[in-house]
């Protein structure tokens, strides 16, 4: 495995550690706004009569629009800083999540606040720069995997929301909204941009044509679309997926699902601190061999014992581990002005990764009444990503 070329460890200040870990709380939170209406689809989907592909379609639009809106909320950052755009979209989630309340008894509404909630998926591309500026590179991948943790806001949502709706139906929106309102106010008091941050004076036309083209941030686009997008399409879909299949009860489905979210976020950091150490190509390519070969195994319908069990978390380490290791390598091969813009470009990939097999296991499963084609689809991107990974991106050297 080829080191890593890293320049002389320099210690972060004190900043750079209060910053990583507000970034992480609202990252954390608006993923979990954003992850709403996954862990209540089944009782959508009982509640008005919804077909698979509606109750996929339901819980894939707020991924859809929270990826695309990431190229945007990149580039806005890299203009205005997270400082101002943290509490911002912070801020701004509360308006759908309050409107999921009124919006629960009608389909065509709950699909039009679904898409407005996808702005809780944004801040993914506020925090990574915010990072990226605060920290060294020898100390870059450890901090974007420790950032990378807010995912576990899927976590959060799929064992919290259900439970906390089991006291009353409008409460997981309720509490949400407050925790968002508290954060903007604690985001706005907290974060700081660097002194010294390089601030572009180009139009966000011309920024996002320059990021576009670069090679790199396509390369690194469908790489993160295997990764993170996996870790998307599983946090929005395994409850359902659960139930269908396994006939678990929402609950305990939202449960499982939490813990292959919760071991997702375990390893990003860790695959955030193997780039550190080692080649960051060749890290994302032994994370995605792992996901193909347990994709396999996971396609033969194992029962959920011991073996779907392993094949279900060794999966979810090897994606949590990939978007860790991803990240790290964005941060190398990406001049400092432009951080902003690629990961707006390869945080939307990475999310639309995860918009499109939600529909695709709902639509295979509603035509075979079997998901063992959606999970060999998997194993192949995986394996394609990992011959890609290590084959090429191992000899690409930094943009100038």
């Amino acid at each position: 495995m080829d080191t890593a070329r890293t320049p002389p460890a320099v210690k972060p200040p004190a900043a750079a550690y209060r910053n990583l870990l507000v970034a992480t709380l609202g990252f954390t939170l608006t993923f979990w706004a954003w992850d709403l209406i996954a862990p209540l689809a089944v009782g959508y989907k009982d509640r008005l009569g919804l077909s698979s592909f509606q109750q996929s379609l339901l819980v894939a639009v707020p991924v859809l629009v929270g990826s695309v809106g990431r190229i945007p909320a990149g580039a806005l950052t890299d203009r205005y800083g997270a400082k101002l755009m943290f509490p911002l979209v912070s801020a701004l989630t509360i308006v759908p999540v309050l409107l999921l309340i009124p919006a629960r008894d009608s389909y065509p509404m709950i699909l039009l606040v679904g898409f407005l909630l996808g702005l809780g998926g944004t801040t993914f591309a506020i925090g990574v720069p915010l990072v990226n500026s605060w920290f060294p590179p020898s100390r870059r991948g450890f901090a974007l995997g420790v950032f990378g943790m807010g995912t576990g806001g899927v976590a959060l949502s799929g064992y919290f929301t259900p439970r906390i709706a089991a006291h009353g139906e409008n409460l997981p929106f309720v509490v949400v909204a407050v925790a968002l309102a508290a954060f903007a106010v604690l985001a706005a008091v907290l974060i700081t941009d660097p002194p010294d941050r390089a601030v572009p004076t180009a139009s966000l036309a011309s920024r996002l044509g320059r990021a576009g083209r670069l090679r790199v941030t396509w390369e690194l686009s469908a790489l993160y679309a295997i990764g993170f997008g996996g870790v998307v399409a599983f946090g929005v879909y395994l409850p359902t997926y659960l139930k269908t299949w396994y006939e678990l009860s929402p609950t305990d489905a939202g449960t499982k699902a939490a813990g292959f979210a919760l071991v997702t976020v375990i390893f990003r950091p860790i695959g955030g601190r193997l780039s550190d150490r080692f080649h960051p190509a060749a890290v994302t390519a032994g994370a995605l061999l792992v996901v193909a070969v347990f994709a396999v195994v996971q396609a033969f319908d194992p029962a959920l014992g011991p073996l779907g069990t392993i094949a279900l978390l060794a999966m979810a380490a090897g994606l949590g581990a990939a978007g860790g290791s991803v990240f790290a390598l964005v941060s190398q091969v990406t001049p400092q002005a432009q951080v902003g813009s690629v990961t707006g470009i390869v945080g939307a990939m990475g999310g639309l990764g995860g918009f499109l097999p939600p529909l695709l296991m709902g639509a295979i499963y509603s035509a075979k009444d079997s998901y063992s084609i959606g999970f060999m689809l998997l194993s192949d991107l995986a394996l394609a990503g990992c011959v890609y990974a290590y084959e090429r991106m191992r000899v690409t050297r930094p943009a100038t």
